[in-house]
This record gives structure tokens, C-alpha cells and sequence, in this order.
């Protein structure tokens, strides 16, 4: 195991050279209809996606981030309002709510699933929050502003454990905009509905981004956002081209928000292939899984049994986190980290008077996450390269007075 290797962490050749025919058709139908804005081929895509995410609307947009402005929006966020979420993802989490008018207000992560932890929203909500008399929505005591909405986050296509996530929002007259950006096809089972649902069915209101990386990915930047609401669709309709209700009518202001015909054509391309692109990825995870059995020093992802993870990432805890991803890049091993500093430690959210030390749980995973290689066409060979190469590292770097904690915890 010393020859050096070439393992990405992501192909996106691969499959694009597997669909160049289908791809390169939608190109030249749109060249040949002038079709680039709107039309069927972006409704044909929204009706097909709303029927895979289980939703009765899909609206196309240009972007996950406009996806979860936009749903925001709609759902009735607004200037001097905060929404919660967590530190734990990319900032395109938060932009949006800054963008939508309000406040970001974090709450920490529990420790397995790296998703909102329900207990402690509940403890904030309880502990750090008056209750508006008007709305009966709580009031940050730290911002004195009324928190309408929460935003959980499907980190890593690991479903957030809903149920409870919503049973408190209810209690408190909050709106839940799934953040299901990374949880395409993703699946959790719900006690109280006593049923299997997809992500980005289950709040007012869903965001997802297909960024090319993404399990259903563009080849470009494209994004849609799945509700069950009728109204709520219709007003991201609206928002996203410019606040028409017909062409130059304006009943709002809004955004150049739209999802564009190529991009919606080639989504539409690929959608049939997403559930055995998923499932090709669960079969990764569980080799993976397999092969760190015996491994010290590794925390390889909670699998709970209310949950279907899609596996857009594979992420392990370890200590030594930038020495292994060297040890790994030397052997042409590709890694990444998602996500190396907690938004409330970024230096764009200083203004909100954040501290280490606040959120210790995001900050400690934060530390020591490594993003492995995670794609269909990843082999049980890669895979098994891939987990003897940090073995290899391990046995060889890492004293065994660092495994304590870790061991603790698989």
C-alpha cells in the first residue's frame, strides 16, 4: 500500500460523459425552440421533482441560496425578524436569512447526527427567549428580536430528526424551512406520521441546490425549493421573476431568480438516475462502514434508524485531522473538510457578538471532520484503498492516548 494512487473525491466526469448524448440533446433542443427562460421544459422538471421529493410543488430557481431566500420569504420572514439554525454549514445557510431581512441566532448540534439538536432548541426557545404578547412567537433576549422560523439543516444528506424539530416550532408559532441543499432522495421516518418521508417534504416550506457537486447536480448553478403549500408556491413564482403575476404586472418586488431551461433540462436528464445514484452511495457508506470496524481512532457517520442518509459527504472524526489529509493527498487520495470553521466564528458574523466557546459541539466536530471519497461510481476497491491508507496512518502517527475520546463515542 505504498504505490501512490489516484482516488478523487468526487468524479463528475464520469457520469457526464455517460449522459454526453441525452446532455448535448437538451442543448440543441433549446437552441433550435429558443427556448431558454421558463416554459415546458422547466415545468416538466419541477412537476418530476415535486413527485420524487413527495410534494404536490416544485419551483425552479437559479440557485440554493435564492431557494431558501425565496422560501423565507414566502413563508412570511421579514426585516427585525431572527431564524435559527445551526454553525455547522456553508454560509449560504445564513446569507439567506441576512438576505431575507432577518437575523441569524444559532443553536449547537447534537454530536452524532451533526444536525439541530432538538433538546436544545427546545432549551433556548425555553431558557433564552421571552414570549411576544401580539404574535406569541418567542423574543431573543439576546437580539430583542422575534425569532419566526427554524431552519434545520440535512448536513451531509443526513436527515435532521424532524418529528421532535416540529413539534417544538409548533408550540412556539414557528415556521421549519428544511435546509435539504445536500439531502436529495434522503429519507427519515416519522413516528407521528407513522411513515417514511422524503427530506424537504416535511416544513412549510423545502431548499435544495443542485451546485454540479450535489447527488443531483447541474452543470452549472440551478436550485428549486418544494412545498406542500399552494400559496406558497405561487408566491416564490412571483419572487423569483421580478414579482410579476403576468409579464410586466408587479404586485411585489422581487429577484432575477429563475431556473434556466438548459439547467432544468439537464436535471431532467438526470433525475431517473438519482435513487441509483443513492443507493450506490448507501453501498459505499456500508462498505466503508465495514472496513473501519476494527479501525481505533475513527468516527465513522451515525446511522439512526429513522433515517436514510443519501450520503452526499462521507465524513469520519479524527484526530490529527490536516496531518492524515496530507498523509492521504501524498497518496493521491482526494479529501475535503465540510466545514472548517463555525459560521459564528466567521470573521463575516462578528457583528453578532458570537464567542468560542458558545456552540462547543460544533466547534469540536468543526476540528475534526474529514470529507472522504463519496461518489456512485466509487468502487469497494477505492473504498478499501481509501481505508487502508488512513489505517496505515493511524497505526503509524497517531499515539494511542488519542483514541480515548474518540473510541468513546463510536
Amino acid at each position: 500500500m505504498t504505490a501512490k494512487m489516484k482516488i478523487p473525491f468526487l468524479d463528475l466526469v464520469a457520469p457526464h460523459l455517460e449522459l454526453e448524448g441525452e446532455l448535448m440533446e437538451v442543448c440543441r433542443n433549446a437552441f433550435r425552440t429558443a427556448g431558454f427562460i421558463g416554459g415546458p421544459v422547466v415545468e416538466g422538471f419541477e412537476r418530476d421533482f415535486a413527485q420524487f421529493c413527495e410534494v404536490k410543488h416544485c419551483v425552479g430557481v437559479g440557485s440554493g441560496t435564492d431557494a431558501l431566500r425565496f422560501a423565507l420569504t414566502a413563508a412570511g420572514v421579514q426585516p427585525g425578524d431572527s431564524v435559527i439554525t445551526v454553525p455547522n454549514t456553508f454560509i449560504a445557510t445564513t446569507e439567506a436569512i441576512s438576505q431575507a431581512g432577518a437575523l441569524p441566532e444559532f443553536v449547537d448540534i447534537d454530536e452524532r447526527t451533526y444536525n439541530l439538536d432538538s433538546e436544545k432548541l427546545c432549551k433556548y426557545l425555553d431558557t433564552e427567549c421571552d414570549t411576544d404578547e401580539n404574535t406569541g412567537r418567542p423574543v431573543s433576549r439576546r437580539t430583542g428580536r422575534i425569532i419566526r422560523a427554524v431552519v434545520p439543516v440535512h448536513l451531509y444528506g443526513q436527515p435532521a430528526n424532524m418529528d421532535p424539530i416540529l413539534e417544538i416550532a409548533e408550540s412556539y408559532n414557528l415556521v421549519v424551512v428544511e435546509d435539504a441543499c445536500q439531502a436529495h432522495g434522503a429519507d427519515y421516518f416519522s413516528s407521528k406520521s407513522r411513515r417514511w418521508m422524503k427530506a424537504g417534504s416535511m416544513g412549510y416550506a423545502a431548499a435544495f441546490s443542485f451546485y454540479p457537486g450535489k447527488n443531483l447536480g447541474a452543470c452549472g448553478e440551478a436550485g428549486a425549493v418544494t412545498t406542500n403549500d399552494a400559496e406558497i408556491a405561487k408566491k416564490i413564482r412571483m419572487i423569483r421573476d421580478h414579482g410579476q403575476a403576468k409579464k410586466y404586472y408587479h404586485d411585489m418586488e422581487g429577484y432575477n431568480g429563475r431556473l434556466d431551461t438548459i439547467q432544468a433540462g439537464f436535471l431532467h436528464a438526470k433525475l431517473p438516475r438519482l435513487a441509483s445514484g443513492n443507493t450506490k452511495r448507501r453501498q459505499n457508506a456500508e462498505t466503508y462502514q465495514e472496513c473501519f470496524s476494527a479501525a481505533k481512532g475513527i468516527v465513522t457517520p451515525f446511522a439512526p434508524t429513522w433515517a436514510r442518509s443519501a450520503y452526499h459527504l462521507y465524513v469520519i472524526r479524527v484526530k490529527q485531522r490536516e496531518k492524515l489529509q496530507q498523509f492521504l493527498t501524498d497518496r493521491g487520495i482526494g479529501t475535503g473538510i465540510h466545514y472548517p470553521i463555525p459560521l459564528h466564528l466567521q470573521n463575516a458574523y462578528r457583528s453578532l457578538g458570537y464567542r468560542e466557546g458558545d456552540f462547543p459541539v460544533a466547534e469540536m466536530t468543526s476540528r475534526e471532520i474529514l470529507s472522504l471519497p463519496m461518489f456512485p461510481t466509487l468502487t469497494r476497491g477505492d473504498v478499501e484503498c481509501v481505508v487502508q491508507s488512513i489505517i496505515d496512518y493511524l497505526d503509524a502517527e497517531v499515539p494511542e492516548s488519542d483514541y480515548a475520546g474518540l473510541l468513546a463515542q463510536r
